[in-house]
C-alpha cells in the first residue's frame, strides 16, 4: 500500500537516447517498445500500480511525439508535462525545474527506461513502503550488479547492513547499481544550481550527510540501453513468462 504522503512521480523522458540510435533518430527512447509496450507506459503503469496519482514527465527530444502519446493515455496517473525544449537539463536540472509541479512532499523519480522483472511484491510499492523521512533524503532502488541483464559496468554502490549507500570508491566492482528509481525529498535540491546538472551531485551530498539509502530490487533489472538490449530484454521477459 502506498504511503499517503507520496503521491507524485517524476518520469525522466527528455534524453537524446544516443546509444539507442538509429532507433532514436526518429522516435524518442521513452516510446521504444519492449514486450509490446512503450518504456514510458511501463513506468507510468507501475506508478499507478503503486498508488501514485500525479505524474510529471519532462520532454526535450522529439517532444511532440511524447506529448501525443501521453494524450492518448487514460486513467491514473494524471500527467503534466515539464517542457525542456529550450535546453536539456540533465537529471538533476530537469527535476529542479519541475519542483513547483511536484509539491512539498517527497516524490518518486523514475528513468523512463527503467525496466525490470518483478518479484512477488511490486518493487515500487516496496520502495514507497520503505521510505523513512526521519533517516533519508533519498532512497534508491538498487539492483545486484552481477545478475542485471545487459549491464557491463563496474556498479555504483556498496550498501551497509542498515541500507546506507556509499560510492564504489576503489573497489573493482561494486555489488549494486542504481536501477533508475528513487524517492527524493525536495529539500535535497536546496542550494542546487540552475541549469543542467546530474542527480549524482545530490546523491553525493546525501552520502556526506549519511542520508542516502538503498533498497535491493526483488526480481531482475534489465538494462535497455541499445537496440540489441531490447531483443535481449524481450527474450528474458518471454522466458520468465514460461517459467512456472
Amino acid at each position: 500500500m502506498s504511503d499517503a504522503s507520496i503521491t507524485h512521480v517524476f518520469v525522466l523522458a527528455a534524453g537524446l537516447g544516443t546509444r539507442m540510435r538509429p532507433v532514436t533518430d526518429t522516435r524518442p527512447k521513452p516510446l521504444v517498445e519492449v514486450a509490446g509496450k512503450a518504456l514510458l507506459d511501463h513506468a507510468l503503469d507501475r506508478a499507478a500500480e503503486a498508488g501514485l496519482s500525479e505524474a510529471v514527465v519532462n520532454v526535450h527530444w522529439l517532444p511532440e511525439q511524447i506529448e501525443a502519446h501521453l494524450a492518448r493515455r487514460t486513467g491514473a496517473p494524471r500527467i503534466t508535462v515539464s517542457d525542456e525544449r529550450e535546453a536539456l537539463l540533465e537529471t538533476g536540472g530537469g527535476i529542479r525545474k519541475a519542483l513547483p509541479l511536484l509539491g512539498d512532499a517527497p516524490f518518486v523519480v523514475m528513468n523512463s527506461d527503467s525496466f525490470w522483472l518483478e518479484g512477488p511484491v511490486p518493487n515500487l510499492s516496496r520502495l514507497v513502503a520503505a521510505w523513512d523521512p526521519a533517516r533519508m533524503d533519498a532512497l534508491l532502488l538498487v539492483a545486484p550488479t552481477t545478475t542485471s541483464l545487459g549491464y557491463e559496468g563496474a556498479g555504483d554502490f556498496v550498501m551497509e547492513a542498515d541500507g546506507r549507500l556509499e560510492r564504489r570508491g576503489e573497489r573493482r566492482i561494486a555489488p549494486f547499481i542504481y536501477a533508475g528509481v528513487a524517492i527524493l525529498t525536495p529539500g535535497l535540491f536546496a542550494g542546487s544550481p540552475e541549469g543542467a546538472f546530474s542527480l549524482n551531485r545530490l546523491f553525493d551530498r546525501a552520502i556526506g550527510a549519511g542520508r542516502l539509502f538503498g533498497m535491493r530490487l526483488d526480481g531482475q533489472w534489465l538494462h535497455v540501453g541499445t537496440p540489441d538490449a531490447i531483443r535481449a530484454a524481450e527474450d528474458r521477459v518471454r522466458a520468465s513468462a514460461r517459467t512456472p
